[in-house]
């Protein structure tokens, strides 16, 4: 059985203003931006080249189990580019207030740079290389599309 990672609910004080940054600051696509029920607005936006997107809306959270998480308190989200410091400089130009990229280790995928929404959310930046000719949506296209194609 496939399952696939493609919408994950963000918490946020304010969908107008977490819209706003993360298409002029981030550069996410706005997927959706509508009252999809009566009293419920969801903004869907992904990153350029993901499958995967994030949610926002001030009633999401009544329809999953469990408490509502509160905005700001989601640490840990992570993002994957080829190109670190080109990724670094465009988020820069955009206005975003990024940190300089730190490399931890030689291997691919050990440099690293963080940012926060307006809320708190934190994120991860991470280079990884080998996407720039093997994009995961590529590898994982294939007919195993299993982790030892990674």
């Amino acid at each position: 059985m496939d399952m696939t990672l493609e919408v994950i609910p963000l918490p946020v004080s304010d969908i107008d203003r977490a819209r706003d940054f993360y298409r002029d600051k981030v550069g996410f696509h706005v997927d959706i931006d509508q009252e999809v029920m009566p009293g419920m607005r969801i903004v869907q936006l992904t990153p350029p080249g993901s499958g995967c997107s994030i949610a926002l809306g001030e009633t999401l959270w009544e329809s999953t189990p469990g408490q509502t998480p509160a905005p700001g308190t989601y640490q840990g989200l992570q993002l994957c580019v080829a190109d670190i410091r080109k990724a670094h400089a465009e988020l820069v130009e955009r206005g975003l207030d990024v940190s300089e990229p730190v490399q931890y280790a030689e291997s691919d995928g050990a440099t690293f740079m963080y940012f926060t929404d307006p809320d708190g959310n934190g994120w991860a930046v991470q280079e990884y290389r080998k996407r720039a000719t093997e994009p995961l949506h590529r590898v994982l296209g294939g007919p195993a599309g299993t982790a030892d194609d990674l």
